[in-house]
C-alpha cells in the first residue's frame, strides 16, 4: 500500500563529528572527545547582536563539508544541527546549492544559534534574497535552476573571555524538489512493518494550558505547538530537562518544562518557537539524536513508528479540511504516535484545552495531504542513539 501524496526527490545526509572531521575542510577546529571543537582559532570578530546592541569580542574557527550530491535538481535544503554552546559561545550555520564542480548560489546564513542568550540572541537572519536563492526562516530556497548539490559551512564562535568553547556534534541537511518523483522510485509499502494497531505511549501536553500566559516568546501558549511537541517526546524518552533546568519558571504555571523549552527554541528575528532546526537542536541538548527531514509519505512514517520512534510533523490545512481537526492553521506540528488497525494516524496534537483533548485519530489521506503540501512532508526525528532508525530506502532521506 502506498501513500495519497504526490511523491517528491528527498535525500538526507549528515555528519558526526569527531569522526567526520577530515572529510570536510577544516580552519581553526579540531575532533575533540565529544565533536568538533575550536583548536587554534582562525580568527577574531567584533559582533553585535543586532536584538541588544552589544558588541563583543569573539574567536572564530569553521569547518566547511564536502559537497553532496543530490542526484536530482533541488528546490529547497533545510539544515539542522546539534551542539552545546557553553556562555560565551555560538554557531553560525550556512548553506549553498551546487551545480556539478562549481558553486551555484552564494553562501546564506540558515541561523545564528546558542543554546542560551549569554552570547548572542538566537535567530534566523531575515532580508536574505538574491538572484539564485532565498532564506524563509529555516529553508534555503533555490531560484537558481540547475543546483544538483549542496555544501555547509558551520563556523564556532567563542568569546575571547570564555573558559569554555562550543562542541558540534552532527550537522546535516535534507534536499528536496518541488516536482513528482517518478512513481518506481516511492519506498515500498507498509505490508513489511509493524505499525498498524501499534500506538506508542507517547505523554499528552496541551499547548494551551499556556495560552495568555508567558508571552516573552512567541506570544505564549497558543503559539507553542513546536517546543510543546518536542517537549512531549523528550519525555517519552526520559530524556526532558530535569526540574532545576527550568527552575527559573515563576510562576511555574501548569507545565514549567514546556515554558523553558519555548525560551530556548525562540527565534528571535521570526519571533516564534517553530524554528524547525532550533527545535532540533534544542532536543539534541539532552543526550538524544535530533534532525530535520522531509518524508514522502505516511508508509514512511509507519517504518519509525514500527522501530518504536514517535514522528513530529508539520502540517498546514483549513477548518474541516483534515476531519477531526476542527480549526485553520498555516503551519502547526503534532507528534504521530501511531496507527490504528486500518493505517490512520493517531496523533497528539497540542492545540487542545487540556492534556486529555490532545489525542486524535484523523483519517489517513486528508492527513497525508495536508502535511505533504504544508511542509513538504517535514519530520523531527528526535531518538536515542541505542534505538536504530528503521532502513532507509534507496533514494535515503534519514
Amino acid at each position: 500500500m502506498t501513500g495519497t501524496a504526490a511523491r517528491r526527490d528527498v535525500a538526507y545526509r549528515r555528519f558526526r563529528f569527531p569522526q567526520d572531521l577530515a572529510l570536510g575542510t577544516v580552519d581553526g577546529v579540531a575532533a575533540g572527545a565529544d565533536g568538533l571543537v575550536v583548536a587554534g582559532p582562525a580568527g577574531r570578530i567584533e559582533h553585535t547582536d543586532p536584538h541588544t546592541g552589544v558588541t563583543a569580542g569573539y574567536e572564530r574557527a569553521a569547518w566547511t563539508s564536502p559537497v553532496v550530491r543530490a542526484g536530482f535538481t533541488v528546490d529547497e535544503i533545510v539544515p539542522s544541527w546539534t551542539a552545546d554552546t557553553p556562555e560565551g559561545c555560538w554557531l553560525r550555520v550556512e548553506a549553498r546549492g551546487w551545480h556539478e564542480d562549481a558553486p551555484a548560489t552564494d553562501w546564506y546564513v540558515l541561523g545564528h544559534w546558542a543554546a542560551d542568550d549569554t552570547a548572542i540572541h538566537r535567530s534566523s537572519v531575515p532580508g536574505q534574497t538574491g538572484d539564485d536563492a532565498r532564506v524563509t526562516v529555516d529553508v534555503l530556497r533555490v531560484a537558481a535552476a540547475r543546483v544538483n548539490g549542496w555544501q555547509l559551512r558551520v563556523t564556532l564562535f567563542r568569546r575571547c573571555d570564555a573558559t569554555a568553547g562550543p562542541v558540534l556534534r552532527t550537522v546535516g541537511a535534507v534536499a528536496s524538489t518541488d516536482a513528482p518523483a517518478d512513481p518506481a522510485d516511492e519506498a515500498t509499502g507498509a505490508d513489511d512493518v509493524d505499525a498498524r494497531g501499534r500506538v506508542l505511549d507517547v505523554p499528552r501536553y496541551a499547548q494551551r494550558l499556556h495560552a495568555g500566559g508567558e508571552t516573552r516568546w512567541g506570544g505564549g501558549g497558543d503559539s507553542w505547538c513546536s517546543p510543546t511537541c518536542v517537549s512531549m517526546v523528550l519525555d517519552f524518552w526520559g530524556a526532558g530537562p530535569t526540574p532545576d533546568r527550568y527552575a527559573w519558571v515563576d510562576p511555574p504555571g501548569p507545565r514549567p518544562v514546556v515554558v523553558h523549552a519555548a525560551r530556548h527554541c525562540y527565534d528571535h528575528a521570526y519571533a516564534g518557537a517553530g524554528n524547525w532546526a532550533f527545535n532540533t537542536a534544542y532536543a539534541g541538548r539532552h543526550g538524544v539524536d535530533a534532525f530535520v527531514t522531509r518524508l514522502r509519505g505516511l508508509t514512511e512514517a509507519e517504518r519509525f513508528v514500527a522501530a518504536g520512534i514517535p514522528l513530529i510533523l508539520s502540517a498546514a490545512f483549513t477548518a474541516g479540511q483534515v476531519p477531526g481537526l476542527d480549526y485553520a492553521t498555516r503551519g502547526h506540528l503534532m507528534v504521530l504516535v501511531g496507527f490504528t488497525a486500518d493505517g490512520d494516524p493517531v496523533l497528539n496534537d497540542p492545540y487542545a484545552p487540556d492534556d486529555e483533548a490532545v489525542r486524535r485519530t484523523v483519517p489517513r489521506a486528508p492527513f497525508e495531504a495536508a502535511w505533504q503540501a504544508g511542509s513538504g512532508g517535514v519530520a523531527y526525528v528526535v531518538r536515542p542513539g541505542s534505538v536504530p532508525l528503521p532502513p532507509a530506502p534507496a533514494q535515503a532521506n534519514w
